[in-house]
Order: structure tokens, then sequence, then C-alpha cells
């Protein structure tokens, strides 16, 4: 077949503006896959930074739990910063959709709702058994209201205890989760480590009484 100069010229300016079609959308479709994988970067490092805080913050309390009154200022005053620690992760869960992988979302999720349970029923037994306390003190030692109201204070203390227990058992799911995180945010979150090494060991087993 032979070709017109002017057919030729055509075919040329077709197969140019097919070129740059083709390559403008090779290079939009390359952007949009590099933006995906910055905001998934992002926000695995968002996420994995906040459940290690959380995990290191809640070791802390374990270990001032260990300590005098179980449950006193020390230990409550560091529940409530694990506590802000999932409130930040409420303020960002929009975030969480940039990670892709729907089972990692869940997991995420889950933790964190679970730790969020579980830090409040430490806090809402606190001030429970501050106001019982208050209330035993007004009563007379022979009345009967007062054995009732130590042993609520008994049962209250049962209760915050079984709930900062599991708070470490769901916290020993976060290492398995910073692992999955890991190559998505391309950060090493095992740094964090070094930062609680005399209380490592209690995330993983909780303490039984």
């Amino acid at each position: 077949m032979i070709f017109q100069p002017d057919t030729e010229t055509l075919l040329a300016v077709v197969l140019g503006a097919a070129l740059a079609t083709a390559g403008g959308f090779s290079e939009r479709q390359l952007e949009r896959a590099i933006h995906r994988r910055e905001k998934q970067r992002s926000a695995a490092l968002l996420f994995g930074e906040l459940i290690n805080s959380m995990r290191i913050i809640l070791q802390f309390a374990d270990q001032a739990r260990g300590r005098g009154d179980p449950y006193g200022p020390i230990t409550l005053r560091l529940v409530r910063a694990t506590r802000r620690e999932a409130e930040i992760y409420d303020r960002n869960r929009e975030t969480l959709l940039d990670l892709r992988n729907p089972d990692l979302r869940a997991r995420i999720t889950t933790l964190v709702t679970r730790l969020a349970f579980s830090l409040d029923g430490v806090s809402d037994a606190a001030a429970e058994i501050v106001a019982t306390q208050y209330s035993v003190r007004a009563l007379d030692r022979a009345d009967p209201g007062r054995t009732e109201a130590e042993q609520h204070i008994a049962a209250l203390r049962e209760t915050q205890k079984a709930a900062f227990d599991f708070a470490l058992e769901t916290a020993a799911e976060i290492p398995a989760l910073l692992a999955a995180l890991t190559p998505l945010a391309e950060h090493n979150f095992g740094v964090g480590e070094g930062a609680a090494p005399a209380v490592a060991p209690t995330i993983a087993t909780p303490r039984q009484s």
C-alpha cells in the first residue's frame, strides 16, 4: 500500500496524538499509584505509632500496678494516657481507609475498641470505688448498709482488675499488627521495645492473682 504525503502526515499526527494520550494516561496512573502508596504508608505509620504507644504506656501502667496501691494515682494516670491515644484514633478514623487491606483495618479497629472499653472500665470502677468509700465513711460500723457497701467495693475491685487484665490480653495482639504494618509504613516499630524492657513480658503474660 502506498501512502500519499498528506496521508502520511495525518497518520503521523494521529500516531503522535495516540502516543501522547497513552503517555499521559500512564503518567497519571503512575502518579495515582504513587499517591495511594504514600497515603497508605502515612496511615500505616500513624496507626502503627499509635498502637505501639498504647502498648508501651500500658506496660508502664502494669508496672505501676505492681507497686503500692494497684490502682493508685500513677496507674490511673497511665490508664488515662493510654485512653487518650485511643481518642487520637477516633479523630483519625477516616485515615484508616488508606490501608487497602480490609482485614488489617478490621483488626486495628477491633483492637482499639476493645482497649478503649477495657480502659474505661478501669477508670469507671475507680470513680465508683471512691464514691462508695465516701458513703462507707458516713455509715456506722453496725449499719448493715456498711457491709453491703464494702462488698460492693470488693466487687468493683475485681471488675477493675478484670478490665485491666483484659486490656493486657488485648495489647498482646499489638506486636502481630505492628509486624503487618511494618512493610507498609517502611518503618521498624521495634525501636520502642527498649523504652520499657523491664515490663515487656507482662503484655504477653498478664499478672495472675
